[in-house]
Parts: structure tokens; sequence; C-alpha cells
């Protein structure tokens, strides 16, 4: 049995809590710093992980690389199963020339560069993450700005910074109702509180992304479509979290936000060729303004419809328990771990959902989206084989942090950071978001950061006399701004968009506006644990 400890590093919370990021800051330093390619990043802080799980935290060797084992199995399976069959139908319609078609019937709406960002990116974006998440959006929504025109840096920009507003929400609200589950406490509750915090982004984030694609002129010129999709966005996401369930919040709030984003004048209004030239600076196709048959239409746009109705479906009571039946749960060899107070911990078990899981429900609406476009079967496992081939880098970044994750949380690397932030006291408040952020970017998943920390803030809560489910749903909302730096998120995104091995540079543009819109939701959680902003709670 492996006892984890808390300060290991002579006694002391802070020493302990700085020897156990040492992994997670060789991660961004070579990404971001030195510029290394995303895979050797993530094995060398892996291996950072387990010489400090080795050698601070006294954890045996035979754990330790099961811990990573286990890892990198999670990695694959649902993370990357998701993935590759998200951007194996994305292969289909390109294949087929329907994804040209979608291309082009999203440029009529608007053919200025910076609308057409709210409604891919932000919009489309968020009905992704709703159904799929786990980094399809950023995958799909980028490769679709590139075929706009948008440079391929500009586009991983825009569609990491735009995957933010519907995290805490996303793949039918798995994080809220993870937070839930770890913290005992009400999942009403957590997703209304949450419900209060992330429409605050959803306000903000469009016209963030106005600026990353044209900058002050983009905000100057488009600014009230801009505001018009996020605070329908967020009055949805708010509405449908706080009185309608926290399962379709997204789904409601995306499809609210493309709605009032068309219904603006100024949406329609023709880009001025200026803009155009400055924003377009890739290479567009020429076929934009080719007019499509109303059933070329309908076939471009079947994928995702079937991906709505198959997530859709598998949420009727019914069905979701006869899908749960086929869950497995797995003693994980050589693993005996229990925390400080000697329970054990969640990581002893592996379990996995054969069916109920997103990229299973995706895989079933590619093989009807094959059948629909007319894809042979051939061809459509060709167009698999020839996705994992593609991603086979980013296969390896993912499950090496991921296995980095794991060894940091089980062998009480991350509980130590934890505990170092929550003991902060007055500044607890402040600082629960970051805690939040940290996870979600060592892990890539805002669920897993809520498995992680979900029941601490709690604890540190009641300490404090702090209300519970504030600083729980702090920890989601928070989170939901580490996704766009996090390693897994970074490869997806380069992948998607041909640049591998420029994870860095992404990571540089996209850095300081996790760490500004960070620090606004600190100051929001602050001033809800205050009477500034406490009539805000529920």
């Amino acid at each position: 049995m492996y006892v984890q400890e808390l300060e290991p590093v002579a006694d002391s919370l802070g020493l302990s809590a700085l020897v156990a990021a040492l992994p997670l800051l060789i991660v961004l330093v070579l990404l971001g710093g030195v510029r290394t390619k995303a895979h050797l990043a993530g094995l060398t802080g892996l291996l950072a992980a387990v010489l400090v799980a080795r050698l601070a935290y006294h954890m045996p060797l035979g754990q330790t690389l099961s811990s990573a084992a286990q890892g990198a199995a999670f990695g694959l399976f649902p993370i990357l199963w998701i993935v590759v069959n998200a951007l194996w139908v994305y292969r289909m319609t390109v294949r087929t020339r329907h994804f040209d078609v979608l291309r082009r019937s999203f440029g009529r709406l608007s053919d200025d560069p910076r609308v057409q960002a709210l409604v891919i990116a932000f919009c489309f974006g968020a009905l992704l993450e709703a159904l799929a998440g786990f980094g399809a959006p950023v995958a799909i929504c980028s490769v679709m700005l590139v075929a706009l025109g948008f440079d391929p840096v500009r586009a991983a920009v825009v569609a990491l910074v735009a995957n933010t507003a519907p995290v805490a929400f996303g793949a039918m609200g798995t994080p809220v109702v993870t937070l839930a589950q770890v913290t005992g406490l009400p999942l009403d509750t957590v997703a209304s509180v949450v419900g209060r915090q992330t429409p605050l982004l959803a306000l903000v984030v469009p016209l963030v992304l106005v600026w990353i694609v044209d900058g002050r002129r983009g905000l100057r010129e488009t600014w009230v479509p801009a505001l018009v999709c996020g605070t329908a966005f967020a009055a949805a996401q708010f509405a449908a979290s706080n009185y309608v369930s926290p399962q379709l919040a997204d789904i409601g709030a995306s499809l609210a936000g493309a709605a009032a984003l068309v219904a603006v004048p100024q949406t329609r209004v023709p880009a001025a060729e200026p803009v155009r030239a400055a924003v377009l600076t890739g290479v567009r196709s020429e076929d934009l303004d080719t007019e499509d048959p109303r059933p070329e239409v309908l076939r471009a746009y079947a994928p995702y419809a079937l991906i709505v109705a198959i997530f859709s479906t598998a949420q009727i009571p019914a069905v979701k328990d006869w899908l749960a039946h086929a869950t497995r749960t797995y003693d994980w060899p050589f693993l005996d771990v229990v925390n400080p107070a000697g329970k054990p911990v969640g990581g002893n078990v592996f379990t996995w959902p054969v069916v109920a899981t997103g990229g299973t429900l995706v895989l079933l609406a590619g093989i009807c989206t094959a059948a629909v476009l007319g894809v042979p079967a051939r061809v459509a496992v060709t167009e698999w084989v020839a996705t994992v081939r593609e991603l086979r880098f980013a296969i390896l970044t993912v499950t090496s942090v991921l296995a980095l994750a794991y060894v940091m949380n089980l062998s009480g690397q991350a509980a130590t950071i934890g505990h170092c932030v929550a003991a902060a006291g007055a500044g607890l408040a402040f600082l629960s978001p970051v805690l939040g952020w940290f996870g979600v970017a060592v892990s890539g998943s805002d669920t897993s950061a809520n498995a992680l920390f979900g029941a601490l803030q709690v604890s540190a809560a009641h300490e404090s006399g702090l209300p519970p489910d504030l600083l729980a749903a702090a920890n989601s909302s928070g989170g939901v701004l580490g996704k766009m730096i996090s390693p897994q998120n970074l490869v997806i995104a380069c992948a998607a968009v041909g640049l591998a091995g420029r994870e860095g540079d992404v990571l540089r543009k996209v850095l300081p506006w996790s760490i500004g819109l960070l620090l606004a939701m600190c100051l929001i959680v602050v001033g809800q644990s205050s009477p500034v902003l406490d009539w805000m709670l529920p």
C-alpha cells in the first residue's frame, strides 16, 4: 500500500508544492520557451513526474509506472477515441466534398471573416463542445477557418480561445455532473452557480475573438454583432443551467447565439476588401460563391445533425440506463494507493464506458454519415486508419501528458499543490479558480480537474467559512480557461491545421488571453464571496 504524503520535502507544504509543480513547469517552458515539439515536451514532463514521485514522494516504482500506464489508457479512451472519430467524420465529408458545401454555407452567412469566426469557432464550436468535447471542437473549427482563408496560426488561436465559455457544460454536462458527484453537492446547486459565472465569460469571449481576428479595427467595427451573440449565448446558458437542465445548457446557448448573430443586420453587410486582405492571409478557395443544390446542403449538415440526434437520444433515461449497463469497472493492476486520511483513491479502479462514451456515439454517427454521404465501407475504414496515422504524434503527446497527470495525481503531487492553494485563507476565493485552471492545464479536461480538486475546494470552503458551492463552481469556471493552454489541446489544434511542431508558437499567443480571463474570473469569484456580488448566488 502507498500512502500519499502532502509535505514530503523538508516537512514543508510550500517547498513540496514547488517540487510537485516542476513537471508541469517543465512542459510549459519546453513548449513556450524552448519551442520543443509537444510529444517530446510531454515525454520529458512525464519523466520529471516519475522522478519526483519516486525521489521526493517515495512512491514505489511499480506503482508509479502503473499510474502512468493508467493515464495513458485514459488518454486513449475516452479522450483520443472521441477525437479520432470526430476527425474521421470530418475526413469523410472532405472526401465526398460535402465539407466544401458546408464551408460555403457558413461563408454565405457572412463574408466578413470576423463574423465567420463567431459563427464557426464560438457558436458551432459550442455546439460541438456540448455534444462531444475532448478536443473535437478545436480540431473541426480550426480546420473550417483555414478552409475559409484564415492563417493556420490565427485559426488555431481563435478555435482555442473560443473553446472556453461552453466547456463547463460540455459533453452533455459531464464536468458539472462529475463535480456534483465528487463534492456531494446537489447537481442543480452546482450547475446553477457555474451558470452564474461562465455566462460572464460568454459576454467577453466574442469581443476577444474579433480582436484576435482583426485587432482594434475588428472590435470597433463588429462589436455590435459580437456583443449580441455573446449576450444571447450567456442568457440561454444561464437560463438552461438554472431552470432547465445543465446537460442542455450549451446546446441551447450555441443555437441562441447563432440565431441572434444571424439576426443582426450588420452581420450581412459585406466586409471591406482591406479587412479581407488583412485577415484572410491564408489560401482561400475560389469556389465560395458556388451555389449548391439544397439536397447537397442538407447532406453536408447531416453528419452534425446525426451527432445531435444520437447524443440527444443517448440522454433519454431509458436509453441512458441501457448504455450504462455496458460500462465495465476493473481493479487497475499494481495500484494500491490511499490518500493521507487512509481512504482508497479513485485511481485504484478503471472505468471503461464501452458504449456510453462520447467517442462510441460519434463512431455510430460516423457509420451513419458514411451511409448518408455514400462512402463505401472500404473507403470509410481507410479514412479511419488515415486519421489515426495523421494524429500519431498527437496520440503520443496526449497519452504522455495524461500519464504525467495521473502520476502527479496518484503520487500526491497534485494534492500537495491543491492544499498549498487551499491554505491561502483570506485569499482562497481569489485562488480557487486558479486551482481549477491548473488542473485543466495539466489534464486538458475540466472533468478531470473537477474530479481532482472538487472535494478539496469544498473542504477548504468549510474551513474558511466561504460557501462550498461557490468554490466548487469556481474550480470548474476557472478550469475552462486552462483548456486553451493545455498541451493536449494545443497538439490537437496544431495537428488539425498542419502546424505540428509549432505548439509553442500557438501557446505564446493564447497564454496572455488565458491569464487575463482567469484574472477576471478570480475577481468575479471574490466579488461573489463578498457583499459586492453575493446577490448573484442562488
